[in-house]
C-alpha cells in the first residue's frame, strides 16, 4: 500500500475506543475520523487519537474502511449507509440484530464491492492461530470451552452470557469443526448470564461450551480432546499445551504404594501480539486486496443463528434437544 488507508470509527464506547487507538497506531492507515450520535464521547476520543469528531456523512466520503462499534441494533442501519457509499465494513459482534437484515446487507455489500468483516476477535488471539496451524493434525474427539468471569466493570452488559461471551466460543468452534451441526441442547440460569450448551456434530464430535457472567474468576480457556493428545489453548495467556503419551503407573515410595500420571507435554511457539490489532491490519488488507475476510458476514450469520438457537434453549430453564436441518 503506497498511499495511506483512510480508516474512521461509528461507535466510540469502550470497544470503539480500543479500534480508534489501533487504528491510529497501523502503519499505512490514517484515522481520519470518529463519529458517535454523543458528539461530546466523540470529541473526546478524537482529540486522544489525534483525528477529528466528524458526522455519518463525513465519514463515509472520507472513509475507505469503517469499523462499526455501535449497539447491535443500530448494526444494520450504519452498516447498510457504509456499504451504499462504497465503504468497507467491519461490523463488531454479533453482526446484526436479525439474520434476515444480515443477509440483506450482504447482499448490498456483494452487488456494491465492498468487504463485510465480522468483529469476532479471538480468531486473531496468537493463541488461537497457532491451534488453527496444528488442528488438521488432529483427530478430534471432542472440544470444550470455558468462557467465565464477574460483570465487567465500567460497562454495562444487557444482553445475555451467550450472545455476550460464548458467541466467541462458537465462531471458534466452527472455525475448527467443518461439520454440519447435527443438534443442540442447552441449559441456563440466572437470566442466562450463566448458559451450558453441547452441540454434536455430523462426523460425531462433541462439544460442550459454557459462559457466565456471574463466576468469580475469569476463565477463558478451550480444550481438544483427540485421539492421541489433548490440547489446551488458555486465550488470556495467549498459550497452547499439547498434553500427549499419559501413561499411568504405580510406583512404591518407602513402603507406600502411589499412583501417578506422566505425560509429554509440548509448548508451540506462540507469537505475541494484540487480538485487535491482528485483526484490524487482517481487515485492511482484505479489502485493499480484495482478498476473502478471516472472518466473513457468512461465518457471522451462521454463528448468530447457533447463538440465538442456544440463547432460546436455555430461556426454556430445562435441557431440550432440537435437530437442526
Amino acid at each position: 500500500m503506497n498511499e495511506p488507508v483512510n480508516a474512521a470509527v461509528v461507535g466510540v464506547g469502550s470497544m470503539g475506543r480500543h479500534h480508534a487507538r489501533v487504528y491510529s497506531e497501523l502503519p499505512n492507515v490514517k484515522l481520519v475520523g470518529i463519529h458517535d450520535v454523543d458528539e461530546s464521547q466523540a470529541a473526546e476520543a478524537a482529540r486522544d487519537h489525534g483525528t477529528r469528531a466528524v458526522d455519518m456523512e463525513t465519514a463515509i466520503d472520507e472513509a475507505d474502511v469503517i469499523s462499526i462499534a455501535v449497539p447491535t441494533p443500530y448494526h444494520y442501519e450504519t452498516a447498510r449507509k457504509c456499504i451504499e457509499g462504497g465503504v468497507h465494513v467491519l461490523v463488531e459482534k454479533p453482526f446484526v440484530a436479525d439474520v434476515e437484515e444480515g443477509r440483506d446487507l450482504l447482499a448490498r455489500a456483494e452487488e456494491a464491492g465492498v468487504t463485510v468483516q465480522v468483529g469476532h476477535i479471538e480468531r486473531f488471539n496468537p493463541a488461537i492461530r497457532t491451534l488453527s496451524e496444528i488442528v488438521s493434525d488432529l483427530d478430534i474427539i471432542a472440544i470444550d470451552a470455558q468462557r467465565l468471569g464477574p460483570p465487567p466493570a465500567g460497562r454495562a452488559v444487557d444482553v445475555s452470557a451467550v450472545m455476550d461471551l460464548m458467541i466467541h466460543d462458537l465462531d471458534v468452534l466452527l472455525s475448527i469443526v467443518g461439520d454440519d451441526i447435527d443438534s443442540v441442547a442447552a441449559v441456563g440460569t440466572r437470566d442466562n448470564r450463566y448458559a451450558s450448551a453441547s452441540i454434536k456434530f455430523g462426523g460425531g464430535i462433541v462439544a460442550g461450551l459454557t459462559a457466565s457472567r456471574v463466576t468469580q474468576e475469569k476463565v477463558r480457556k478451550l480444550s481438544i480432546t483427540a485421539e492421541n493428545c489433548r490440547v489446551n489453548v488458555d486465550y488470556t495467556n495467549q498459550s497452547v499445551e499439547i498434553h500427549r503419551h499419559s501413561m499411568p503407573e504405580y510406583i512404591e515410595d518407602n513402603g507406600d504404594l502411589r499412583y501417578r500420571h506422566e505425560s509429554i507435554v509440548e509448548r508451540p511457539t506462540v507469537e505475541n501480539g494484540e487480538p485487535l490489532k491482528n485483526e484490524l491490519r487482517s481487515f485492511v488488507q482484505s479489502a485493499t486486496s480484495g482478498s476473502t475476510p478471516v472472518v466473513t458476514g457468512e461465518d457471522g450469520l451462521r454463528v448468530l443463528e447457533i447463538a440465538r438457537k442456544i440463547d432460546d434453549l436455555a430461556s426454556d430453564m430445562r435441557e431440550t434437544e432440537v435437530r437442526l436441518g
